[in-house]
């Protein structure tokens, strides 16, 4: 067993280290400070935050439901909230993209409508926290239902018995049991959003200085040849993800 530890954790710190020893000092620093970088890392910490707010505003009700409640149907619906877990990511992307400039009629579409109301979604930021919502959300209702799972229902009980209503049974007893595994899937939430490309690259563009994120910022400096500003901006997308798991993991593991 240690054997097939060692071997995966070998081959993940080579990945990490081949990263690493393709970039010099100076060109992790002439990335940071590039403008092109520092607006895609102000975009992307932007947009995360606000697709993990989305995700875990929707992930509470939604986990507490399926936790909670016995209804027909249910294992049917907790199947399509794994959809955008199991579908490739360029499948979302091209789903969100027809979904929103070719529903019901390209003539009469979603983004149309909203484009005479002067809102614009598809090619703008808009559609990189759309892309990235749709796809953490389904990790946040997860990680969200596996914590109300873990909390036992009878302080709910209790609490109905002493006359409150569901409603504040759930805020005042269940919710505030659950305050760490809401943190850990916010985290979870955001640390998805950071690592996502496919949906964003169909359905956001990766126009420099516009809908460009740190995803994207890899994919338009491997296109113009530039390896080691890739491998710098990857360097920087490894600590972040690694840093939100730490943290994760920190706040799972405190008693």
């Amino acid at each position: 067993m240690a054997g097939f530890v060692l071997a995966y954790l070998i081959l993940i710190a080579l990945l990490v280290f081949a990263n690493a020893s393709f970039v010099s000092w100076n060109d992790l620093v002439r990335s940071i400070t590039s403008p092109a970088i520092q607006n895609s890392l102000y975009l992307t910490f932007l947009t995360c935050t606000v697709s993990a707010t989305l995700s875990v505003l929707f992930a509470v009700p939604i986990a507490y439901t399926l936790s909670r409640f016995q209804f027909r149907g249910r294992t049917l619906l907790d199947t399509l909230f794994d959809i955008p877990i199991i579908l490739p990511p360029l499948v979302i992307g091209l789903s969100l993209l027809i979904l929103f400039n070719a529903f019901p009629t390209s003539n009469h579409s979603l983004e149309s409508w909203l484009n005479a109301r002067g809102i614009q979604v598809t090619f703008h930021i808009p559609a990189i926290i759309l892309a990235q919502f749709t796809v953490a959300a389904a990790f946040a209702i997860r990680s969200m239902k596996n914590t109300f799972d873990q909390i036992s229902p009878r302080t709910e009980m209790v609490a109905l018995t002493l006359g409150c209503s569901r409603a504040q049974a759930f805020w005042k007893v269940t919710l505030p049991q659950a305050g760490r595994g809401v943190l850990s899937a916010g985290l979870l939430a955001w640390a998805r959003a950071l690592g996502e490309f496919g949906p964003i690259l169909i359905f956001a563009g990766a126009t420099r200085g516009r809908t460009e994120v740190l995803s994207t910022s890899v994919f338009l400096e491997v296109n113009i040849g530039n390896l080691s500003g890739a491998a710098a901006v990857s360097l920087i997308l490894i600590t972040l993800a690694v840093t939100t798991i730490l943290i994760i993991r920190l706040a799972g593991d405190r008693k």
